[in-house]
Parts: structure tokens; C-alpha cells; sequence
């Protein structure tokens, strides 16, 4: 928010048009909406704004035209009015379509627990649980305590406690990629068989071929776009370094995977395709507790949590689940 007010700020001449590229990748959507509509005024006012976004809610709901890019070109422009959430994504290459998203297993109230953890101001004994094969979303203004609450589960695990409150091995998957989960020194394939070294060794150390063909997979799979895995992390785009904290996740042997708002600057068209492998990865028993700040994520989501002020206020199934109610969970007192 600092660096946006810098920009808008008056020096010695007005600024005329200000460019914003994923300015509301590390925001929670009430902020996002103070930003957004901030830039509309300034808009209204005679500056001009380019806005750069991959939540396609933001640029439909602020933009007066839009511009779509794949691959480095101009694959379509017109006037907002002109276009919706269907066409914006086909011109990205991707398919919107409602029965992609996976129906709510029948059976997940007997399925074994995975996960329960208590949010750090908790008073009323609300658990987070999270049952095998479950998609479950945690919801809530950012710094309400989510992140807390998956380094919290991370810490039991690692920890291997007796008592611990998360059953099997787990994985993280973090948002901030630069500063707490890609290592800048290594290849893109150490970085993500990092998570995998026991199933990688012959012998005392780790094949550097079984590490290649694991990453080269992956590769594959979730469509990182390289020539070759071999190449420095850092060769990557902020999107496919993503990509590849998400094949060192799921590429594991974790059987929960802990997401930490890792959706940040990935485009439309890939999201939708993480979001088909999150779902085919619970089909088969695995995990998920999935912080994010996108209410349209948590439609992927067998469950939400919503946090306010590092508590639990509300639980709302898939088919509860809007924005609205969302938001005034956030905002509301606490029981």
C-alpha cells in the first residue's frame, strides 16, 4: 500500500498515468476493493491507469478496456462492456465451465481426520478438522491468524510429536515464493525434488537422474514453462516458480498439503489448471488446507473456515459459501 500511495503521490508534476502490475496479489479482497476503488477516482480525476491482474473480478469490475496477452502477444481487446468472464478466459486459452469443479464427497464425515487445529485466540473450542480426501478453505481478512495456523500445523508434523495434530507427512506450499520457499542457487530441478531426497538416493546420495526424470515429469504435468529443468529457479517467471513449489508439494510423499495463499501472480488459465490437479489429488485421500484471499479459490473448497482477529467465527460449506457472507464474517463480533 506504501509503494501504491508513492506512486499516486503529487512531486513536482502530477503523474499522468501509473502502471499496476499485481497490485492486489498480496492484499485480502476488502483492501483490494479500498485500492480499486481508489484507482477509479484517480481515474475519474484525468489519470490514466494500466492495471495489470489475473483476478479477472478486478479487471471486469475497474477496467474501461481490456487487453488479453498469451505468450507474449495481443490475443484479444475490447471495451469491458463488451466482454465477460466466459470470453476473458477463452481468449486465455482456458475453459470456464461450473462442471469442472468437483461435487462435495458423499462419505467425507467418516473419512479418517487428518487434521485438527485450534486457532491461536480460540476461546470457544472451534477446531479447524480436516478429514482425508477434503478440500478445506481458511477465509478472512489477511493476518487474521491463517498463516499462523498452517505453520502451526507444519510445526507439528516436522516435529513428529506423539500427540501431534496432524496425522502423516505434509508439505507447504507458501505465497511468498521469493523469501521463504525457493531456493535462488539451485536448479528448478533440486528445487523440486528437495522435498523428495529419500525416494531420489541410490545409495548414500541422491541420483542426479531420478531427480531430473522426477522433475522432468512434473514438468510436464503442470506445464512448466522451461527448456530445460536443469536451468537456475530464477530462469523462471514468478508464475512457474510457483509451478514448481507446487510439483515439489505434490511430487512428495506429503499426504496433507498446507497452501499458503500460493495463487499470487499465476495466470487465469494456469490457476484453473492447478485447481483440476488439487482436485484429482483429493480423489485420491490426500489433504488440502488452503489459505487464500480470492473468494472464487474457495469454491473449490469441500469447507470454509473464516478467520477474524486469529479465531474461527463462522463455518460454511460449498453451498453457503458467497462473498457476502464471507465478508460479513470477517466484519462481524465474535460470539
Amino acid at each position: 500500500m506504501v509503494e501504491i500511495a508513492r506512486a499516486f503521490t503529487v512531486s513536482c508534476a502530477q503523474a499522468r498515468l501509473v502502471i499496476l502490475d499485481e497490485p492486489t496479489s498480496s492484499l485480502d479482497a476488502h483492501t483490494a476493493g479500498q485500492l480499486l476503488g481508489f484507482v477509479r477516482r484517480s481515474v475519474a480525476s484525468g489519470i490514466s491507469c494500466a492495471l495489470i491482474s489475473h483476478i479477472l473480478g478486478e479487471v471486469l469490475e475497474t477496467c474501461d478496456r481490456i487487453v488479453v496477452m498469451r505468450d507474449g502477444k495481443v490475443v484479444a481487446a475490447d471495451e469491458t462492456g463488451n466482454l465477460d468472464r466466459t470470453k476473458l478466459v477463452a481468449a486465455m486459452g482456458g475453459v470456464a465451465s461450473e462442471a469442472r469443479r468437483a461435487a462435495a464427497a458423499d462419505g467425507w464425515a467418516e473419512a479418517p481426520i487428518r487434521v485438527r487445529m485450534r486457532a491461536q485466540r480460540q476461546t470457544d473450542g472451534q477446531d479447524v478438522v480436516a478429514r482425508e480426501g477434503e478440500i478445506i478453505g481458511l477465509a478472512g481478512l489477511a493476518g487474521y491468524g491463517q498463516t499462523d495456523l498452517l505453520l502451526a500445523a507444519f510445526d507439528a508434523a516436522t516435529r513428529r510429536r506423539a500427540q501431534s495434530a496432524v496425522d502423516g507427512p505434509v508439505a507447504l506450499v507458501a505465497g511468498d515464493r521469493v523469501s521463504d520457499r525457493v531456493f535462488p542457487q539451485w536448479s528448478i530441478a533440486q528445487n523440486i525434488g528437495v522435498r523428495s531426497l529419500k525416494a531420489l538416493r541410490a545409495g548414500p546420495p541422491v541420483s542426479w537422474r531420478l531427480e531430473r526424470a522426477l522433475a522432468e515429469s512434473w514438468r510436464q504435468r503442470i506445464r512448466i514453462r522451461t527448456p530445460d529443468v536443469d536451468n537456475a529457479i530464477l530462469s523462471l517467471s514468478g508464475g512457474n516458480q510457483q509451478k514448481a513449489l507446487f510439483a515439489r508439494a505434490l511430487a512428495s510423499d506429503a499426504r496433507v498439503v498446507l497452501m499458503d495463499d500460493p495463487m499470487r501472480g499465476v495466470d487465469y488459465g494456469t490457476k484453473l489448471e492447478v485447481y483440476d490437479l488439487i482436485r484429482a489429488e483429493a480423489a485420491t485421500g490426500r489433504t488440502f488446507l488452503w489459505y487464500t484471499t480470492e473468494t472464487e479459490e474457495l469454491k473449490n473448497c469441500d469447507r470454509v473456515y473464516v478467520f477474524r482477529n486469529g479465531a474461527v467465527v463462522a463455518e460454511l460449506a460449498r453451498d453457503e459459501l458467497t462473498e457476502e457472507r464471507v465478508i460479513h464474517s470477517s466484519f462481524a463480533e465474535m460470539a
